[in-house]
């Protein structure tokens, strides 16, 4: 075991996991501020809500729809064009961050709008009531009452992401996935492809309890 451990180049693994961590974090940012607004007005212009507006509920819902069952790997080749002319390249982590992006907001939307169904009517009707605004219910009451399911969205959507930082890795997107594809399926060392899936799964159940920790900590208050 020690002998096959020595033959991994540990700097080359260390720079890979930087990489994944760098496109989770960017990636999961950029979807959070994109899908949160997006699953809002979701929420907002669906059946019986406050701007109930069925026609344009339905359209932006077939296309959340829509993007959320394009494989992922079609979307990375398909998105090769747009992602050069956003960031210059399609490859490295720079490559990876737009596909990851598109893939995973409609996703993280649709989490958003059943995290805010999940809100008491009542909560929302008597923050009417007493006259404030559509800004005001969603700030003051939406957010805060559907804070532990918003968590666990999130906490899904990270995990998600983590899957597609190892997908992107079939077209250089670099990270572990890259090194796994290029080291252990091309040139079939088993150890590099051991490794980097050890490394993945390690990140996903840190992941997970971590989302685990913080619902159940606010679901307190």
């Amino acid at each position: 075991m020690n002998e096959l451990l020595a033959n991994l180049d540990w700097v080359e693994i260390g720079q890979a996991s930087i990489d994944t961590l760098t496109m989770l974090a960017l990636a999961l940012g950029f979807t959070v501020l994109l899908g949160l607004p997006l699953g809002v007005l979701l929420y907002l212009t669906g059946k019986k809500q406050m701007h109930e507006k069925p026609g344009f509920y339905r359209f932006a819902s077939a296309v959340v729809n829509m993007l959320r069952s394009l494989p992922f790997i079609i979307l990375l080749i398909v998105m090769i064009p747009l992602t050069t002319l956003l960031t210059g390249t399609s490859l490295g982590v720079a490559g990876a961050i737009p596909p990851l992006v598109a893939g995973c907001t409609p996703f993280f939307a649709r989490l958003v709008e059943t995290a805010l169904r999940e809100v008491d009517r009542g909560l929302v009707e008597a923050t009417q009531s007493m006259g404030a605004s559509t800004w005001q219910i969603i700030w003051h009451t939406l957010l805060p009452e559907a804070r532990t399911g918003l968590i666990a969205a999130i906490t899904v959507t990270a995990i998600v992401l983590v899957d597609y930082t190892a997908m992107a890795g079939v077209i250089g997107g670099g990270g572990l996935g890259d090194l796994a594809i290029r080291f252990g399926y091309q040139r079939f060392q088993t150890d590099v492809m051991v490794v980097t899936v050890a490394l993945l799964i390690l990140l996903v159940q840190a992941l997970q309890m971590s989302g685990d920790r913080l619902v159940i900590r606010y679901s307190r208050r």
